[in-house]
């Protein structure tokens, strides 16, 4: 086969030495509980907070802050909570500290829809260094810094900013940092990498980007360095080929739909209003909302077949048999609050099918003590379909090998399709937590990809036994 490779930014990563690990999972307070109860979480389940402009400001800020303090590090870099914080559209005085496994997302149709007013940040909790600050996220909402004119997001992989808009500055690290994400973002002010080792940005605005260690990749990105190799790590697209943006959530006339992007060719910088007119509109009653610990692969997969797509809310999810995604054109699975999959039999997580459109986003899967020999397969081996019109995406799909737990894989992802798109993958053969050693968590390779014509904007594969 002849097989074409459009691979913008292959980020590889070093080998890092951490200590300190555990899986310790610290429940909310009594305090937090009463106002917790307090919520109407029935759609989205326990572990998804709904948050209105007109509630109170001190209780939302004492709930957040109760579960930032149950997801540090070191003690919780493992642990089973999972969190997804929605705010609907209006203006919040909040200090929102993002930690392990929380999901930050606006309900706006635009990022200025939500203005936090005060910040939105990621910062080390311990030894003046975030090499282990992974697993959390923020989109599409907008922020207004209220002591401080710089806000911190200091993340080290799998911690992407989506649709944000920092009015001032963004700093990207405190001490070490290893990496990380943005896009479809606007700073007003500088962007500090500082100490960052690597970071894919794209798409995205600030008046100057400074700093850096060893390879920072901007494509369609304004103002982006100019490349000075060897002098300077930088890698400058002018504009990127083709891409949708990351679908997302919005409430709208007391109801919740999901927004769906429309493709973009040859584009640089944000486009939100002109994305507006272009996307699709698909109501929260065309999904099927999973919940952990209720909802089976089997039931998933029978709603699938019903035509349903599917919102995996915040939690870990025991497989014992693949999600299997089918139908063409506008099937959609995401996950919020880092919804995790495991299988459990030595099956793959999830099957994409060779068909058009598809949408997988916003997952963690984990490999299990029985190996499985793929976590996620799009296409059988031998697919052939052109799918041009109407390509497949991935958007932020983290895989681990051993770390929560012990497990193994022949590999993570596998792509057989052609004309499959990925914005932002994690794969990451642990090298600590649980079940570590190269005897234990054994994965040949992170990504095998077999379809022409695949592209992957930000792809960070790590510690594979044959990469």
């Amino acid at each position: 086969m002849n097989i074409k490779y459009s691979l913008i930014s292959i980020l590889i990563l070093f080998l890092r030495i951490r200590i300190g690990f555990s899986q310790t999972t610290k429940p909310l307070s009594e305090r937090v509980k009463a106002i917790t109860a307090r919520y109407d979480q029935t759609l989205f389940g326990k572990n998804t907070f709904v948050f209105d402009p007109a509630m109170d400001m001190h209780e939302i800020q004492t709930l957040i802050d109760s579960i930032y303090a149950g997801q540090l590090y070191p003690a919780n870099e493992f642990s089973e909570n999972r969190y997804a914080l929605l705010f609907k559209p209006g203006t919040y005085k909040l200090d929102i500290k993002v930690g392990y496994y929380m999901h930050i997302l606006s309900l706006g149709n635009s990022q200025e829809y939500v203005v936090i007013d005060e910040a939105v940040r990621s910062v080390s909790n311990r030894d003046g260094h975030v090499l282990c600050n992974f697993w959390r996220a923020a989109e599409n909402l907008t922020i207004v810094l209220a002591a401080d004119s710089t806000n911190t997001w200091a993340i080290s992989q799998a911690a992407p900013l989506r649709r944000i808009y920092v009015k001032e500055n963004l700093k990207l690290f405190e001490g070490y940092s290893i990496g990380g994400f943005m896009g479809d973002c606007k700073i007003d002010g500088t962007v500090f990498f500082g100490a960052q080792q690597q970071w894919f940005t794209r798409n995205s605005i600030a008046k100057k980007w400074d700093g850096g260690v060893w390879n920072m990749v901007y494509t369609g990105v304004v103002n982006a360095p100019k490349e000075h190799w060897p002098e300077k790590p930088v890698t400058t697209i002018k504009q990127t080929p083709e891409v949708r943006e990351k679908p997302y959530l919005i409430y709208s006339g007391e109801k919740f739909y999901l927004k769906i992007p429309a493709l973009k060719k040859n584009s640089s910088g944000t486009d939100w209003n002109e994305q507006t007119n272009k996307e699709k509109t698909v109501s929260i009653d065309d999904f099927y909302v999973a919940k952990p610990g209720t909802n089976n692969a089997k039931l998933i997969n029978q709603t699938l077949g019903k035509g349903k797509n599917i919102l995996l809310t915040p939690g870990i999810y025991s497989l014992d048999e693949s999600l299997k995604i089918t139908r063409p054109g506008t099937a959609v699975i995401m996950g919020i609050g880092m919804a995790t999959l495991v299988p459990e039999n030595g099956n793959k997580a999830i099957e994409v099918s060779d068909a058009d459109g598809i949408t997988v986003a916003g997952l963690l899967i984990d490999a299990n003590i029985n190996p499985s020999e793929t976590l996620m397969q799009v296409g059988k081996p031998g697919s052939k379909k052109n799918h041009a019109a109407n390509p497949s995406y991935i958007f932020d799909v983290f895989f681990r090998v051993s770390g929560p737990h012990e497990g193994s894989a022949s590999h993570c992802l596998g792509i057989n399709s052609n004309d499959v798109y990925a914005d932002h993958l994690w794969i990451w053969r642990a090298d600590h937590g649980n079940g570590v050693g190269w005897d234990k968590n054994g994965c040949a390779n992170g990504l095998i990809v077999n379809g022409n014509n695949v592209t992957i904007y930000g792809l960070f594969n790590e510690h594979f036994q044959e990469y």
